[in-house]
């Protein structure tokens, strides 16, 4: 019986391709083949970079609602302008608003003292004339207070109570201003000694207006009268009193925030 002999490598069942499918075999110096790699690419995909585009529609937006905004704005102060006019115009021709009047009718120095070292100690009756021209306007006066000068130097302070101005009215307060050992400037001193004496009289006070049954918030009121020159008692004799009737100037003061006007 005879012996089998088996092969020692199975057959391989897929044969290297031949040159002529496109697939060149090399061969190593032991004799084994090179395994075969696909053909490089020349170009890689490269993904573009991401780049914003600048807000244009949005900046412009912004800039239009800006313009309406200013623009509505001022639309409303013109408004708010015209109908301030209007209402001050319709105001004036109903009212025909007009300050009050005040003027010194009378002043008369009953003591006046001057003593070695400049002081001065002197007493004044003094008569101011309030007029009202307006005919449907009714002044309501707080306390008023009175301060007399002589160049610069007091010479006496005093005070109206406080009343109510009625229309087309005129009324007269009397008061009397007193100083007691004030101290002047020696220059002052001489020119008190003389014959007559130049004074200068400020009123200070707040005034409301009355239309009707509105009132209104009061105002600072100041009131000047300068230009009055009074005769100087002699001795004991008391002085006549003097008529000036000098008019005076009248400011209204009022406070906005941190300023006084």
């Amino acid at each position: 019986m005879a012996d089998r002999v088996y092969p020692s490598a199975k057959p391989n069942p897929n044969p290297p391709q031949s040159a002529a499918n496109g697939a060149a075999t090399a061969t190593n110096g032991g004799g084994g083949t090179q395994p075969s790699f696909p053909p490089t690419k020349s170009q890689l995909y490269n993904r573009p970079m991401y780049r914003p585009q600048p807000p244009a529609k949005r900046r412009r937006t912004r800039r239009g609602c800006c313009r309406a905004c200013c623009c509505w704005l001022v639309l409303i102060l013109i408004s708010l302008i015209i109908l301030a006019a209007l209402a001050g115009g319709i105001f004036y021709i109903l009212y025909r608003p007009q300050r009050p009047n005040f003027s010194v009718s009378s002043v008369q120095l009953t003591t006046l003292n001057v003593s070695a070292s400049n002081q001065v100690t002197s007493k004044l009756n003094i008569a101011v004339t309030a007029r009202n021209p307006n005919k449907k306007i009714v002044f309501v006066y707080d306390p008023i207070s009175i301060s007399v000068t002589s160049d610069g130097a007091d010479f006496g302070d005093g005070s109206f109570p406080g009343f109510v101005h009625q229309k087309k009215n005129t009324t007269v307060m009397r008061t009397t201003a007193n100083s007691s050992g004030q101290s002047v400037d020696p220059s002052v001193a001489v020119n008190l000694k003389k014959s007559t004496v130049n004074l200068d009289i400020d009123l200070e006070t707040k005034a409301g207006v009355k239309l009707g049954g509105l009132k209104t918030k009061k105002m600072k009121i100041r009131v000047h009268c300068a230009g009055i020159r009074v005769a100087v008692p002699k001795g004991k004799k008391t002085s006549s009193p003097s008529t000036p009737d000098v008019s005076c100037k009248v400011k209204l003061r009022f406070k906005i925030w941190k300023w006084t006007f």
